[in-house]
């Protein structure tokens, strides 16, 4: 599927609906393929990404239509990340928070246990998500300096 077809099947598709859970994946596969679109790329990697659209096979009648466009739009964003190193915007920081919580748990039951025990996982979890936020910026940032986000 070309590029404009794309963009014009997501067009139709998010004037169609009124689920608001279903618009936000349709602006999201949007925001990604116009960026995509102003882009340069060669003539091989454009026909690369176009063979990736085909193969999601996103003109399908699929029942669930939030769950397979979500689950193709996660697929896509993988596939630019894997191939051409881009990013969607605030990519690193959910990353980083999501780990931050998880190590910041860990740290406050195993560290912090000398507060009460709940506590301590608080504090860890709260630590670590303020953490994680941080240093996952500070790397959207770079990505963005260095042209990866979309």
């Amino acid at each position: 599927m070309k590029l404009k077809n794309t963009i014009h099947f997501f067009e139709s598709a998010l004037s169609e609906t009124s689920q608001k859970a279903e618009m936000k994946v349709y602006q999201n596969f949007l925001h990604i393929l116009n960026g995509l679109k102003s882009r340069d790329f060669s003539e091989s990697e454009m026909l690369s990404i176009e063979i990736e659209l085909d193969i999601l096979q996103l003109d399908s009648e699929p029942k669930n239509r939030k769950k397979f466009f979500k689950k193709a739009l996660q697929e896509f964003e993988t596939y630019l990340n894997d191939t051409y190193s881009l990013i969607t915007k605030g990519h690193y920081r959910s990353l980083g928070m999501a780990l931050g919580s998880s190590f910041g748990m860990l740290f406050g039951l195993i560290v912090l246990s000398s507060f009460e025990r709940s506590m301590g996982i608080v504090v860890g979890a709260f630590g670590g998500i303020i953490l994680g936020c941080l240093v996952g910026s500070k790397m959207d940032a770079k990505a963005i300096a260095e042209g990866r986000a979309l």
